[in-house]
């Protein structure tokens, strides 16, 4: 079975085992968090919502709070003499290991 769920405005297919990185939201490592916007289950009964699913809900286990990989942000403005500027950025993002699809 697998569930499409919503996070931090970002959609994830998940199935039970899955370890996913999420925006960052506050919780202590170990902690158990409930992903109550489920947009669609599929599996053994498939059902679509909308735009959610009523009485699903997926359950995880906060694996690590960290940061994402970098990303380099570079412009170059043609024609112009050193004109260029080159940035990084790490996001944070939290670790969620999902243990149970619950419908």
């Amino acid at each position: 079975m697998y569930a499409v769920i919503q996070a931090g405005g970002r959609q994830y297919k998940v199935s039970p085992g899955d370890t996913i990185q999420v925006d960052f939201f506050e919780a202590p490592v170990g902690a158990e968090v409930t992903f109550d916007r489920v947009l669609m289950t599929g599996g053994d009964a498939s059902a679509i919502g909308r735009p959610f699913v009523d009485g699903v809900s997926v359950k995880g286990t906060v694996k690590a709070q960290g940061r994402g990989p970098k990303l380099i942000i570079f412009k170059k403005r043609r024609r112009h003499a050193n004109s260029q500027t080159t940035r990084g950025f790490r996001s944070k993002v939290t670790s969620v290991e999902i243990s149970a699809i619950n419908a």
